[in-house]
């Protein structure tokens, strides 16, 4: 089984995530099936379809994330170093073409979420950046076509 990198608070975030499903979501549901079930006919019964994709929904998911977590490599963004640009590191980063400047962090798949400022690593512009040190420019191939950033800093924390 591949190894799955996550930053040591994505992976508090996945098995809070786990726990909450499996503690709370999971009886409710199985709850509103019970009830469902009460009010006769299933073939036309809307709450009972609902509450057992519900279900699904969550039996999925408690299955991904048991995966997910048990083949975690746990890392500890504060305890790496250096200007080179790697998995866990913040980077800041400027559009050469607009100024604009934006900071990211490197994450794991299953802990990327843009709005929070954190960038998935098989994102094309962290792909772009890995191996890369402050100072250097990067073009990046995007939807929107080819982008040059400048990283102007690369912590980690």
């Amino acid at each position: 089984m591949d190894k799955v990198p996550v930053t040591k608070t994505g992976y508090e975030r996945l098995v809070e995530e786990l726990k909450q499903l499996k503690t709370v979501e999971r009886p409710n549901v199985i709850q509103a099936i019970a009830e469902a079930r009460e009010h006769g006919d299933l073939s036309e019964n809307a709450e009972y379809h609902a509450a057992r994709e519900q279900q699904s929904f969550i039996e999925g998911r408690i299955q991904e994330l048991e995966s997910v977590t048990s083949r975690a490599q746990v890392i500890d963004p504060t305890t790496l170093s250096g200007n080179t640009v790697r998995f866990g590191a913040t980077i800041t980063i400027v559009d050469e073409e607009t100024d604009e400047e934006e900071t990211y962090q490197i994450v794991g798949d299953y802990e990327s979420d843009m709005e929070n400022g954190k960038l998935s690593m098989s994102a094309p512009v962290a792909r772009a950046l890995i191996g890369k040190e402050e100072g250097d420019s990067v073009a990046v191939l995007t939807p929107k076509g080819t982008r040059d950033y400048e990283i102007l800093k690369v912590e980690y924390k």
